[in-house]
């Protein structure tokens, strides 16, 4: 197959699928192909509820079409798989989606077809689960019939200045003329130029790494944030101070939440564990950043006491909910776990963003949000995420949705350090 024949689709139009959906639907022909007919309808009148691509970026994608019909994909012979890859209740990859993915293409699959993953995977996933369910489905071989590449997302939600064409994009091919093709197929789109790997398992590596060597540098700075605190110590300031070193790297603490930095540690321990090595260091950045919301909690109760604020049956309002600031992505957002901690406690709660849709709230986490809060009203405000809103509010304005002696407990240092209770 040479580059002018790719005929392409795009397999799971979320937060991956429709950027770069609507950036090679420019360039060329492509499918976009979804099994949410809300979304495709959606879609074709020029809506995109993630806000990744503004409805100007979707008209320009002039060759770009949306279906839900598996029977459209059949005059493509280049597919890119870009659906998620979560985990369960028990931390464990969940390849459902994945599977899927793989059986619908695998339907459709034919001699000299190209299957693309994005999705971030451990290492020996591609070639190992998901290379059998196409050879299962479609009949044929791989390497003889069909052939694979990968090439790790690395979009970043609500970002406008990392977009899909500058980030530089990590490809490979499980044959040396596919990863070529790979490479060049990418080149039409990506302006900062790729990396062709050696081969898929180093991709594939090379993705899960990204966002494990993040967590593990957040959970430093959480630990000391903890240290700090019983010292009396401002962490921001420390880190302030620290920051004057060319080479000191610009982490701060927080809730470690999303589609990547909390989910992509996992597939890398349990391949990891499945080999026979059990991780420590990792593991142990994982349990500290997840235990951050239950943390907060029991500041804001300790202060709250110290203020002789009754804790049972306390009002508190918990600003933002999504898992980053100034996007709606709800995916796997630890501020759940400071509203699951607070009702424990048999505190009443009301969760307030302006970003977020109410009804992926209630879908995801059964949390319905307010439409606004009512000033005077709470007896403790935590500040969750640093959307624009909040920051344009000022202290004032958001001290004055609490009672007078409420405590304000600003996570994310919106505020200056005088003008809230506590701060990581």
């Amino acid at each position: 197959m040479q580059l002018q024949d790719i005929k392409l689709a795009i397999i799971g139009l979320g937060y991956v699928g429709l950027p770069l959906a609507a950036e090679f639907g420019r360039k060329r022909p492509v499918t976009g192909f979804d099994i949410n007919q809300q979304r495709i309808n959606e879609l074709k009148n020029g809506s995109d509820f993630t806000l990744e691509v503004t409805q100007e970026e979707l008209a320009a994608a002039k060759y770009l079409t949306f279906t839900t019909n598996i029977d459209d994909l059949r005059a493509c012979n280049c597919y890119i798989i870009t659906v998620p890859t979560p985990i369960d209740d028990h931390k464990r990859p969940d390849l459902t989606p994945l599977v899927k993915a793989s059986e619908t293409i695998g339907k459709v699959l034919k001699k000299g077809d190209i299957v693309i993953y994005e999705s971030t995977v451990y290492p020996g996933c591609t070639e190992e689960d998901c290379v059998p369910v196409l050879e299962r489905v479609s009949g044929l071989e791989f390497n003889r019939d069909f052939y694979c590449g990968y090439s790790p997302e690395r979009i970043n939600p609500g970002d406008k200045e990392h977009r899909v064409t500058t980030i530089k994009k990590v490809t490979s091919g499980s044959t040396p003329e596919i990863a070529d093709l790979v490479d060049s197929l990418y080149n039409e789109i990506i302006t900062v130029g790729t990396h062709k790997a050696e081969s898929i398992k180093v991709a594939e590596a090379a993705k899960v790494i990204e966002n494990t060597q993040r967590d593990l540098n957040i959970a430093l700075i959480n630990e000391l944030a903890l240290i700090f605190n019983k010292m009396n110590i401002d962490t921001e300031a420390v880190l302030k101070a620290a920051g004057s070193k060319w080479n000191f790297l610009p982490f701060r603490p927080g809730l470690v939440g999303g589609h990547c930095i909390g989910v992509d540690p996992y597939y890398l321990t349990h391949k990891a564990q499945a080999i026979g090595y059990h991780p420590e260091i990792i593991l142990a950045g994982r349990r500290l950043n997840d235990s951050m919301g239950a943390y907060v909690v029991a500041q804001l109760v300790k202060a709250m006491t110290k203020k002789r604020l009754q804790v049972d049956g306390a009002k508190v309002l918990v600003m933002g909910l999504t898992f980053k600031e100034n996007c709606p992505d709800l995916r796997n957002t630890r501020v759940v776990d400071i509203v699951t901690e607070l009702k424990d406690y048999n505190c009443m709660v009301d969760v307030y963003d302006p970003w977020l849709s109410s009804e992926e709230a209630q879908h995801e986490y059964s949390i319905t949000p307010i439409e606004a809060p009512e000033s005077g009203n709470y007896d403790a405000i935590i500040l969750a995420v640093a959307h624009r809103q909040f920051k344009d509010m000022g202290a004032s304005s958001i001290r004055a949705l609490g009672k007078p002696n409420a405590v304000l407990y600003d996570l994310k240092y919106v505020l200056n350090p005088q003008e809230s209770d506590l701060r990581l």
